[in-house]
């Protein structure tokens, strides 16, 4: 049985962690195999982290879309997650400064879910799907709209033009790759630079990695 690269310092098995990233960052890939070989397409998931061990994931995707048909009930699939991620310069580290002997790298936080695939289409089901995901991305904002309010005929129109499925997730990795294998002046030195980055992604990696040194 096939599973992602990572090595022990980078591992993060926290179910409670992993679900909490695949909540932050919820547009994913879902990589499937069909006839035709691999298909990959990128979609919003919704995590009920309490259907099952490890959660089940729910999304859709365009009735014209030819990766649901090839789903069978022994179809594995494989979903990513990927948040926030930079480039490291081995200018920051002290080692740099000391030996030399150092080489750029890049650091990231990656979520894999695996699952077999279940594909429905009844109308009811999949309303409640839609409403729940824009839901979860509603909440926030000022004047949160809903599919209630929108007319019924163009609702159920849309509805009969995507297809629902789900993903009991089987087996859950994470890897939060964060230069938790450099010594502690490396590491603060990465920080720092991407700390003043004009980048969002790289200050967002920066924060990671500050709380992964507070846990250490």
């Amino acid at each position: 049985m096939s599973s992602p690269y990572i090595p022990p310092h980078f591992e993060e098995n926290d179910v409670a962690r992993l679900h909490a990233a695949i909540r932050d960052y919820p547009f994913g890939t879902i990589v499937t195999s069909g006839p035709d070989g691999l298909i990959a397409s990128h979609v919003p998931f919704l995590l009920e982290p309490k259907e099952g061990e490890y959660g089940r994931l729910w999304f859709h995707f365009a009735r014209p879309n030819p990766q649901w048909r090839a789903v069978t009930a022994q179809t594995e699939a494989l979903a990513i997650f990927l948040g926030p991620h930079a480039y490291v310069s081995p200018s920051w580290y002290a080692t740099q400064r000391e030996t030399g002997k150092v080489v750029p790298t890049w650091n990231y936080l990656a979520v894999h879910a695996y699952g077999l695939l279940e594909v429905f289409e009844d109308p009811e089901t999949l309303r409640d799907l839609v409403t729940r995901l824009t839901a979860a991305h509603e909440g926030g904002l000022r004047e949160p709209w809903k599919p209630s309010d929108a007319p019924g005929d163009y609702i159920a129109t849309q509805l009969r033009g995507i297809v629902g499925l789900r993903m009991p997730i089987r087996r859950l990795y994470g890897k939060w790759k964060m230069s938790q294998n450099r010594p502690p002046a490396d590491r603060a030195g990465a920080i720092e630079a991407l700390e003043t980055s004009e980048r969002a992604g790289d200050r967002a990696t920066a924060e990671i990695m500050r709380e992964l040194q507070a846990r250490a």
